[in-house]
């Protein structure tokens, strides 16, 4: 007899998930240290994959049966495609439930978010680029276009990587695949680690202002649970059951905007495959992620919510317990299914390209940060911080440590950056062009391209959010 393969992946999730509460709930260093239990469910699930488990079944005699680890192929397939339905689902609800305010306003909550994430995300393509004129063509002797990695596996994530396989082959660049997914995994993986040092740093210090340090919490606050009696809501009920549930109603809110998303996705990419794409043989929406334009179709659907419904029907309270029952699944799944075996070949290439990302990600960090953030710019760092990294789950994740009943602006401001960021770059339109540019007009003058986006957005963050900040610490 054989399972449903859906049913079956969210079977081991939860099991997964159960075995990382018991162990938060039992060892003191996870409690010590904030360690979610998404994220150690996640590394119990990886080391039960093909990627660690399957290894030993393929090298100890008679354990050929662990080949794949403990999932059917099936089932990891599955596990691999959950984190794009997760993190859509969590896009589209960012700006449900809430007052769409105009580009004003977003510019002042967001901008100085977009001007850091600009500057960060042109920063990887400047230091790829110059490391691929400079050390990556003459000695490894790989392709100009090798330069894109930094942006593509970091910014990117895992997601991009993957999706744009079919550039890097159409290119003659297939190697750069595994490279980029490569960078992708160590960025995640990095990103978890450092982003956890950094948190516990910044709880210690003070700087995270919502969150507390593990010893002023009670016994039940360490191992994740609410003092007796003082159990929150999860959130109100806005229809009668007996005419449509209301979770149903906000879970048909959000597939509104991911159908509206797609739509808008489907247009663009009708026109590109109707004019520039056939014109200049370049596809640049072909390999634009859905989540962004989910993130768009969510805000349509809410300022025609806003527009013709007197009623209120979303409840944002409802919309949280969603995405994060989605967050909690988005890590399971991602972790669980990185690919250890892509950093293999290219060794000393990845190291130089992993090395260069994650130092200008944590000088970005620790130097930039401060300097463009206006209050709150720990939790917003943090955030952009594992974003940069790899996998916006990984910013997320950190947030949810130093912010866990978002009482700050930080994500806010990140789903209004996110309309002016994710287009562009970190899996947008220029991500998906940047190695057709390369390959067409060569790094130069790619290089002189994002080097004056970098220096522009570095300007803006420095200032303009900088010195309108201090204006107003000191006033």
């Amino acid at each position: 007899m054989e399972f449903n393969s859906v049913l079956l992946a969210f079977v081991f999730i939860a099991v997964l998930l159960a075995a990382g509460m018991l162990l938060r709930m039992t060892i003191p260093f996870f409690q010590k240290y904030f360690i979610p239990t998404s994220l150690i469910a996640g590394l119990i699930g990886l080391l039960m994959s093909k990627e660690a488990l399957g290894k030993l079944g393929s090298i100890i005699p008679g354990t050929g049966f662990l080949e794949n680890g403990v999932y059917t192929e099936k089932v990891y397939d599955v596990m691999h495609s959950i984190p794009e339905v997760a993190i859509t689902i969590i896009f589209a609800s960012l700006f449900l439930g809430k007052k769409i305010p105009g580009f004003k306003k977003i510019w002042k909550i967001a901008g100085p978010q977009v001007a850091y994430g600009q500057t960060v995300s042109w920063g990887q393509y400047v230091v790829g680029i110059l490391l691929a004129i400079f050390v990556l063509k003459p000695v490894f002797d790989l392709p100009p276009m090798a330069g894109a990695l930094i942006e593509i596996g970091f910014e990117g994530g895992p997601g991009t990587a993957a999706g744009m396989r079919g550039t890097f082959e159409a290119l003659d660049f297939s190697e750069g695949a595994s490279i980029a997914l490569g960078l992708a995994t160590v960025g995640i993986l990095s990103g978890v680690i450092t982003g956890i040092i950094i948190v516990n740093w910044g709880i210690r210090k003070g700087m995270a202002k919502e969150a507390k340090k593990s010893s002023e919490l009670s016994d039940r606050e360490q191992k994740g649970l609410y003092p007796k009696d003082e159990e929150k809501p999860a959130g109100e009920l806005s229809t009668r059951s007996e005419s449509i549930e209301s979770l149903t109603v906000n879970f048909l809110f959000i597939f509104v905007a991911i159908g509206a998303g797609m739509l808008l996705l489907k247009g663009l990419l009708f026109l590109e495959n109707t004019s520039w794409g056939p014109a200049y043989d370049i596809e640049i929406i072909k390999h634009v992620p859905l989540f962004p334009m989910a993130l768009l179709g969510g805000v349509a659907t809410q300022l025609l919510y806003d527009r013709f419904i007197p009623f209120k029907l979303i409840d944002k309270k409802v919309l949280a317990r969603i995405e994060g029952f989605s967050l909690d699944v988005l890590i399971v799944a991602s972790v669980t299914t990185l690919s250890i075996s892509a950093i293999s070949e290219h060794i000393l290439p990845f190291l130089i390209l992993a090395g260069a990302g994650i130092a200008l990600n944590l000088a970005a960090f620790f130097f930039l940060a401060k300097r463009v953030m206006p209050d709150h710019w720990f939790e917003r760092a943090v955030l952009e911080y594992g974003q940069s990294m790899g996998m916006t789950t990984t910013g997320l994740l950190l947030l949810q440590i130093v912010d866990p009943e978002k009482e700050t602006p930080a994500l806010n401001a990140f789903g209004y950056k996110q309309i002016m960021f994710e287009p562009i770059v970190g899996g947008g339109l220029f991500t998906a062009a940047s190695m057709p540019l390369i390959a067409q007009f060569g790094p130069i003058p790619v290089l002189m391209g994002t080097g004056i986006l970098f220096v522009g957005w570095l300007a803006i963050g420095l200032f303009y959010f900088g010195k309108k900040n201090n204006k107003g610490a000191q006033s």
